[in-house]
Order: structure tokens, then sequence, then C-alpha cells
């Protein structure tokens, strides 16, 4: 199993809003994939600013590849983004997983 690790960062007053458009837009684009074994959103807000860390489990590198494309270590934007976002880092970790619970 492999976990893809995306992080975000928006404007603590765009929180709930860019949270709503994650859970409507994206975890069913994650979910709709081939070899997508869970999503998780995790989020915490330092000052003005809330960060985001999207943490996806697959069954292979190739499941990520129908996901992202073929470099699959560069991170995928939505268009409405652009809305939230404060900055668009390149790119995603990629880690192999021993064990889950």
């Amino acid at each position: 199993m492999i976990a893809r690790l995306w992080h975000g960062v928006t404007l603590a007053e765009k929180a709930a809003e860019y949270l709503a458009f994650l859970q409507a837009r994206a975890v069913p684009d994650y979910r709709a994939t081939p070899g997508n074994l869970s999503v998780d959103i995790l989020h915490r807000t330092t000052g003005t600013v809330t960060h985001y860390m999207i943490v996806t489990h697959w069954e292979s590198t190739q499941a990520i590849e129908a996901f992202a494309g073929a470099d699959i270590d560069r991170a995928k934007y939505y268009r409405e983004d652009v809305d939230f976002l404060l900055e668009f880092e390149p790119t995603v970790q990629h880690y192999e997983v021993h064990a889950s619970a």
C-alpha cells in the first residue's frame, strides 16, 4: 500500500468553505479512481491560516497514476483551488505503508 500526502494552505476565514469544497469535489474524485483505498482530510488553523493535509491510500503506483497522471509526484489541483489556496506546492509525498490498523 502507498500513502500519498498533499499539503495546502488557505486563509482561516475561508477554511470551512474550502473543506466543503474538498468534501464535495476532491473526495469523490479520489474515491472514483480504481485502486484508491481511502481519503483522509486533516486540517489545523494557526493564526490567520489553515493548513490542510490530504492523506490517501492506494493499492499501487499505477492506481496513483490513473488519478494524478504519469508524473505521480506532481500535485493535482482543481480549477476552483485558485479561489482558496495561498500557494500551489508543485509536488506531493509518497510513502510505503508497512503497518495500518
